[in-house]
């Protein structure tokens, strides 16, 4: 017994070595073919989205990740711009609104002690992506400047020209004079995983060049906030102010994003919650302003909502994913089509729709006058509309909501009153709008956790229409008890559905 041990230990560690050589003969064969591996775009492509990139070996990182990082470094700029920050008409220098000084001087300065202009600094980061000097950085790093230096890894200054911005995803285009510069390939974000490595480089707090590394820790994050348009990567790699507008690297030296943004709660630092705009959004809007100047969306005339099951059970909807049509406003591709409140669209262009923020970026995306094919729930039948697309123009200013004066007897900790024309006007709704405007909600209530606000009106509820405080207060005293309830909001003269839970 014990003879044969030994012989099985001497076969098991003669199967060690043979993998041993193997293995070191692999590895050797990866590490010759990265020396020819090509990090930096050509030139005659530079802005050409990759295709198809192979995975790489690990053996190639024995030493770390300075062969992915360090050819990238070059392209990845600092940006630095200042304004002119002018004080508000009549506003004096602080020390002359000072109480003790008043008291002995009284108004004999008068407003002839204005405080003068201040110049405000700013620095960010950016993304070299032609030869010739085309930089990629984020809006916000460039918002409001009258001068945008930019700095290079070789220590070299430019001024930088706007070429355009979108700060709907905060995204622009710089161009400075310059020639045979390093660039960056652009990547194809869509083919990230969570879990992928990635690496961020930037300029956080102006401390100079800094590379930080972390995973996709999500893709597709939206709904936070941040931009009008939103499909952020989000990454625990570090960001900090600063790395806006940088570059968010694959582990090929591709660019997949561009830093944009930090969760801190506070702090200003980061917290492990960083977002990057991928590339697949922002090349669209790059391509725009190089050829335009300006950035042109595809506008269908509703407003989307993502089914949640309340809504699902409220619309008796038993299909998989799908949006809801919560509003369609007057003279639209969507009304002239014959779109309605409450259909679901559950596909465009024979893509299946999932959720609101996808459906909303692919009919943006498109251009005007571009024909669309939806197919719409409608009561249980699918309907099929041809619509064409038009413009999207900019956005109506939202208007403060009335005084309160209100009743009681409807949604629990909820006080609505008549909506009149005075309040119409004041929402900036038609002066024909029905129904009955919240006056006040209590924000422990079941409306306020399902999103009801101060100056909302109740269009509907449970399909009934209101019209009054009498006829809200019948149709929610006539809903079955401890069931949720179903109501039409109109915010604004966007109408949305809202399920309320039990009463």
């Amino acid at each position: 017994m014990q003879s044969s041990v030994v012989k099985i230990r001497r076969w098991v560690a003669g199967v060690a070595v043979t993998a041993a050589f193997a293995g070191g003969a692999l590895l050797s064969q990866g590490f010759r073919d990265w020396a020819g591996h090509t990090v930096l775009g050509s030139p005659r492509t530079p802005v050409t989205i990759a295709q198809n990139a192979l995975p790489v070996s690990l053996g190639n990182f024995a030493n770390g990740f300075s062969a992915v990082i360090k050819p990238a470094l070059p392209a990845v700029v600092n940006i630095r711009t200042s304004k002119i920050v002018k004080p508000q008409a009549g506003q004096m220098a602080p020390m002359f609104n000072d109480p003790m000084f008043r008291q002995f001087f009284g108004d004999q300065f008068g407003n002839g002690m204005q405080p003068k202009a201040e110049r405000e600094q700013a620095l960010g980061s950016g993304v070299i992506i032609t030869a010739d000097g085309t930089i990629l950085t984020n809006n916000h790093v460039i918002d409001g400047a009258t001068d945008i230096k930019v700095y290079l890894n070789d220590k070299r200054e430019f001024a930088a020209k706007l070429v355009g911005a979108d700060p709907k995803t905060d995204i622009a285009v710089l161009k400075i004079e310059a020639k045979e510069l390093p660039t960056l390939p652009l990547g194809d974000s869509s083919q990230l995983q969570v879990g992928d490595l990635i690496f961020a480089i930037g300029d956080p707090f102006g401390i100079g060049e800094t590379a930080t590394m972390g995973i996709v820790s999500a893709t597709g994050r939206a709904d936070l906030g941040i931009e009008s348009y939103e499909n952020f990567i989000q990454t625990d790699a570090a960001i900090n102010p600063g790395n806006s507008g940088g570059a968010m690297i694959d582990i090929h030296g591709n660019l997949v994003g561009i830093n944009t943004a930090i969760l801190s709660h506070g702090s200003g630092g980061n917290e492990g919650v960083g977002f990057a705009i991928p590339m697949s959004m922002v090349k669209p809007v790059m391509d725009q302003i190089l050829t335009h100047g300006k950035v042109v969306r595809g506008y269908l005339g509703i407003l989307p909502q993502d089914v949640t099951p309340e809504l699902a059970k409220a619309f008796n909807y038993n299909q998989p994913g799908g949006v809801l049509i919560g509003n369609v406003a007057n003279d639209t591709p969507a009304q002239k089509a014959g779109l309605h409140q409450g259909d679901v669209i559950t596909a465009l262009n024979g893509q299946a729709t999932t959720d609101k923020n996808t459906f909303r970026n692919s009919v943006a995306a498109m251009a005007p006058g571009t024909n669309v094919k939806l197919d719409v729930w409608r009561g249980g039948k699918t309907m099929t509309f041809n619509i064409t697309l038009a413009e999207l123009q900019p956005d109506k200013n939202a208007q403060e909501g009335p005084a309160d004066n209100s009743a009681t007897g409807g949604l629990e900790g909820v006080n609505v009153q008549n909506i009149t024309s005075d309040i119409a006007q004041q929402l900036n709704l038609p002066a024909s709008t029905k129904g009955v405007v919240i006056t006040s909600i209590d924000d422990a209530s079941p409306a306020a956790a399902a999103g009801l606000n101060r100056g909302d009106v109740i269009q509907e509820v449970n399909h009934k229409p209101v019209t009054s405080v009498s006829d809200y207060q019948s149709a929610v005293a006539s809903s079955p008890a401890n069931q949720p309830l179903l109501l039409l909001i109109n915010e604004g003269g966007i109408t949305r559905y809202v399920v309320v839970e039990a009463h």
